[in-house]
């Protein structure tokens, strides 16, 4: 499908990954797809049951959306391995990244992964975790991270890339520009960040940086304030931060995504209307929303109406959407 044949609703409703109830294609996910026009959804626990179930969820989702006249879906999941995997048993488990002792760890947990979401027809893996945890402090992703030297993260998280979009899984590098200095959950609330630009080149961007050149399909942005480079606004609703650094100044193509905006770091302090038109200003891809509730609408409806502001936000919008359609024109046939 072509960005001349969309609507504007359809325009509007590709820039949303959302989160559902139930293990099925019920009224609610119906509701989604025909009516909000979501680009994408996305896969917890709540969702998942056998891998006979999580197929027929996904092959019916596909299946609707055709019918819809919608193109197809971004189904995506976060499988990291370790303490952040949703797939259970009988899919394959993985110690998770701190405990990878080199390439071949990585190169399998892509592959095998890769196989396994391929086959229940989830074709977007939120991981690799691009994170620096840095040593001396207590890091919210010392658990997540693959470590705590940028090369060592750089070189195991290129394999997982690579690997897993040899075999059609979009991979999505988070949770830019880096979390690993900060010791705050963003689940819970905002986590502030002092470090400036220099510094953080010569570590937390050095993985992503390698993800670029291997042509990484998305990157996530955090919840983080960095008070260096944008004193205003959190990496995930930040122009400085998602247009200024990661597009101009370090040539990222792909599509860039907002960690989930029912995280505390964001509710507690904007209503739904704001952080969209913050994301409109900021030229990033996908709002990503992961649990059932008004602000899933609110969401679309506040995306239309900016599409309706000027000539200038409705060409940013195609431009998001081109991304999109492009991604799944290379992964999805």
């Amino acid at each position: 499908m072509e960005i001349k044949d969309l609507s504007n609703e359809q325009l509007a409703g590709q820039r949303l990954m959302v989160g559902f109830d139930g293990t099925g294609l019920n009224n609610d996910l119906r509701l989604l797809i025909d009516t909000i026009k979501v680009g994408g959804i996305i896969l917890f626990a709540g969702n998942l049951s056998s891998p006979e179930q999580i197929k027929d969820l996904c092959l019916s989702a596909q299946e609707y959306a055709l019918k819809c006249g919608q193109p197809a879906l971004s189904i995506s999941i976060d499988q990291e391995g370790g303490q952040v995997a949703r797939l259970k048993p009988p899919f394959t488990q993985f110690p998770g990244n701190p405990k990878m002792k080199g390439e071949e760890d990585a190169i399998n947990f892509a592959r095998v992964t890769a196989k396994e979401l391929k086959g229940v027809g989830i074709n977007m893996n939120m991981a690799p975790v691009l994170d620096v945890a840095q040593k001396g402090i207590n890091s919210v992703m010392a658990d997540r991270a693959f470590g705590s030297d940028p090369a060592w993260v750089s070189k195991l998280g290129v394999k997982v890339i690579e690997n897993l979009q040899q075999n059609k899984i979009m991979a999505v590098a988070k949770h830019f520009p880096g979390i690993g200095r900060t010791t705050l959950d963003s689940h819970l609330d905002m986590p502030t960040l002092k470090t400036d630009l220099t510094s953080m080149e010569s570590v937390d961007l050095l993985p992503f940086k390698a993800a670029i050149k291997h042509d990484v399909a998305g990157i996530m942005l955090s919840h983080i304030l960095c008070k260096q480079i944008d004193p205003d606004w959190p990496a995930s609703l930040s122009g400085r931060i998602a247009v200024d650094v990661l597009r101009k100044q370090m040539g990222f193509k792909g599509i860039v995504i907002t960690d989930d905006l029912d995280m505390g770091a964001i509710k507690k302090r904007f209503d739904i209307k704001t952080i969209i038109r913050q994301i409109l200003v900021a030229d990033i891809d996908i709002a990503l929303i992961c649990h059932k509730g008004p602000n899933i609408e609110l969401a679309f409806n506040e995306i239309l109406n900016g599409l309706k502001v000027s000539n200038k936000t409705m060409e940013k919008g195609k431009e998001s959407v081109r991304n999109i359609l492009n991604l799944k024109k290379k992964y999805l046939n």
